[in-house]
């Protein structure tokens, strides 16, 4: 028969506990991501009680209090009883309380014990305490957003210990570095489907995560129909989309890309570009952005245009994106109450050079309109401070970043799955931005890896470290399971590289084996050949067995879904290496039958995996074939061979 438990910790231990009390108190707390602004230890860890309260009322957030009752049964709650502040029963003493709305609510501020949640938007404050006679949970928000991101850094703070779940001691004061963060779905190629963005909306919500820019250039309705409005059916799906962010407080941003066929001048294109917004303002939302990019501006879509313009050019362009876009920031996000300030993209989007168009846009461009900008190039190899302060003073306002990381959509990208950290991006950055987004790749799940850190690094730039980032990524996708993180981590390393948009990577191709590689080269120079294989080949096993591990069960579905053809082709490159090693040592042993025996068998194997596709319909470069630490993986096999002759 189960018996409830308590939460019961004496304020004055005996003696002789005195020095295990003192090491829980110390002890590390959970890693939370993303890394919050202030986490200390507050003392010992609560109890899950079989019963808990949880203490709301009107002003607590509806997302947040659903949720906290979620994690509260998935870690150990039988019953979760939600009672209004001052209606806690007689019979409570004992039982874990959780103590959830504003921050400034008299009962949360006192059980906050002078823990203050900033008076920042969407910062919050977080205290556990495991005090006779019962713990007391605190999570107070500056604002409803606040209130829910509390939640999201309690469940990460759930701890297993052999009597049952507790809630790691400690206390935070924590918010947001930079105002926007997120992903704009921004690529080419076939965009996700309905069932994708809503999980990704759940994502965001893990991951404090506050934007999503719906930007899909394959949607024809948002690029070259835009002038129509969406069929019933689809319209219907926005609307539970917008309703999915918003209740994992997610700002829905909708966009819609003219440029194509504009005429900018036409009252009538003017009103049928208001109305595909009001369309998406009935449905709930509040954000809207008109992306001008990838357009030509050396040449008119009517000859209204040249008329009020003048001749096509750089200045000529910016006058008329600007007479638009402050025309529908002043009739129609302003006139509109509680609508964000309007986005845009400039055609000019990814330089740092000044030009008659940036210079007009600085000039004209109305204060309030967000200016989205790519960095140094489409796909910048790194942002600094000094390159996002010139960006300001090009554009006359902080700049929005549009970072194409880790979209795989352009030509030097084919065939890859882009799993490296989010890196590269200067500490400091929340002083001159207003915000990041992150273009994801074709696939939603596999994209995960590097949003997750992009959430990190937008939250806390200054704590942000990308080595760290990477392996709560990996997870995260793998609710938690040690043996498929690492198998993630094997995996994801044949899978960094991280191109530019011309040909140079700014993060390597699978650093970790090239560096045991380097270590077999350097050992079997140096004449221990038997070491340099023993050395080697468990890591390349690990390579073999990690698809299968990956397809486990632990990882999200989507994940293996998304990754398929390339965790296919990983477990024959993985078998092709083990055996080469094989290889290897029976012709270091002076067996060269055996050696040419498995030298055949592993060309065998290459050759299959060099077989492999990649779906067409789920990517922009045809049907080709799955990279898998191409530059690292084959060149050892063929250098391997090469010894062999």
């Amino acid at each position: 028969m189960a018996t409830t438990t308590t939460a019961l910790v004496c304020l004055t231990p005996p003696a002789a506990a005195r020095p295990a009390v003192e090491a829980v108190r110390t002890s590390a707390l959970p890693p939370v991501s993303p890394t919050p602004q202030s986490l200390t230890r507050s003392g010992t860890d609560a109890a899950v009680t079989d019963r808990v309260l949880v203490v709301a009322d009107e002003r607590t957030d509806p997302a947040a209090r659903h949720r906290l009752v979620e994690e509260l049964k998935a870690h150990g709650a039988q019953r979760v009883d939600v009672v209004a502040p001052g209606s806690i029963p007689p019979a409570a003493a004992g039982l874990l309380t959780v103590r959830l709305g504003p921050a400034a609510r008299p009962d949360i501020a006192a059980a906050l014990a002078g823990t203050a949640a900033p008076d920042r938007a969407e910062g919050y404050a977080l205290r556990v305490s495991a005090a006779h006679p019962g713990a007391t949970i605190a999570l107070g928000g500056s604002d409803a957003t606040g209130q829910f991101y509390a939640v999201q850094t309690l469940r990460q703070l759930f701890v297993r210990a052999d009597d049952g779940w507790k809630v790691a001691g400690a206390q935070a004061a924590d918010f947001p570095s930079m105002p926007l963060r997120g992903t704009i779905e921004g690529f080419y190629g076939q965009p996700w489907t309905h069932a994708e963005r809503l999980d990704q909306m759940d994502f965001y919500g893990d991951v404090k995560a506050n934007t999503y820019i719906y930007a899909p250039k394959d949607d024809p309705y948002h690029r070259s129909k835009w002038r129509e409005p969406y069929p019933a059916a689809k319209l219907a799906e926005l609307g539970e989309l917008v309703r999915r962010a918003t209740a994992n407080h997610v700002r829905f941003t909708f966009a819609v890309s003219p440029g194509e066929s504009v005429c900018y001048s036409d009252p009538e294109h003017r009103k049928d570009l208001k109305a595909k917004l009001q369309a998406l303002h009935d449905l709930g939302t509040r954000a809207f952005s008109v992306p001008l990019d990838d357009i030509s501006y050396t040449r008119w879509n009517c000859e209204a245009d040249r008329a009020a313009y003048g001749a096509p050019g750089r200045q000529a362009a910016a006058r008329a994106q600007v007479d638009l876009l402050n025309d529908v920031q002043r009739t129609f996000v302003a006139t509109h109450e509680g609508t964000q300030p309007l986005q845009m993209v400039p055609t000019e989007y990814g330089d740092l050079t000044d030009t008659s168009y940036k210079q007009t846009l600085r000039a004209t461009l109305d204060p309030a309109v967000e200016v989205m900008w790519t960095g140094t190039d489409v796909v910048p190899p790194s942002i600094t401070n000094q390159q996002a302060e010139g960006a300001a003073k090009l554009f006359g306002r902080k700049v929005f970043v549009w970072d194409n990381y880790p979209v795989n959509d352009y030509w030097n990208t084919g065939g890859r799955l882009l799993l490296a950290p989010y890196d590269k991006r200067e500490a400091g950055l929340s002083r001159h931005l207003t915000g990041i987004v992150a273009n994801p790749m074709n696939q939603p799940y596999a994209s995960k890896v590097a949003v997750f850190g992009t959430a990190d690094f937008t939250w806390n730039d200054a704590a942000y470290d990308a080595r760290a980032n990477w392996p709560r990524a990996m997870a995260y996708l793998a609710g938690g399971d040690r043996a498929a993180t690492e198998a993630l981590l094997v995996f994801g390393d044949l899978e960094h590289m991280a191109p530019t948009f011309g040909a140079t990577p700014w993060q390597p191709q699978a650093p970790e084996l090239a560096r045991r590689v380097a270590a077999f080269w350097s050992a079997w120079d140096a004449g221990d050949r038997s070491g340099a294989v023993r050395d080697l080949r468990p890591y390349a096993m690990s390579i073999e067995k990690a698809p299968g591990t990956i397809r486990g069960g632990a990882v999200e579905d989507g994940f293996v879904t998304d990754a398929a053809p390339w965790l296919d082709a990983t477990e024959l490159w993985g078998r092709a290496t083990v055996i080469m090693l094989d290889a290897l040592d029976a012709w270091r042993s002076g067996d060269r039958d055996r050696a040419a025996q498995l030298l055949a068998q592993s060309r065998s194997l290459q050759d299959r995996a060099r077989a492999v596709r990649v779906d067409p319909a789920r990517n922009t470069w045809g049907r080709v074939q799955p990279k898998v630490g191409d530059g690292v993986l084959d060149t050892f096999l063929a250098q391997a061979e090469a010894r062999m002759r």
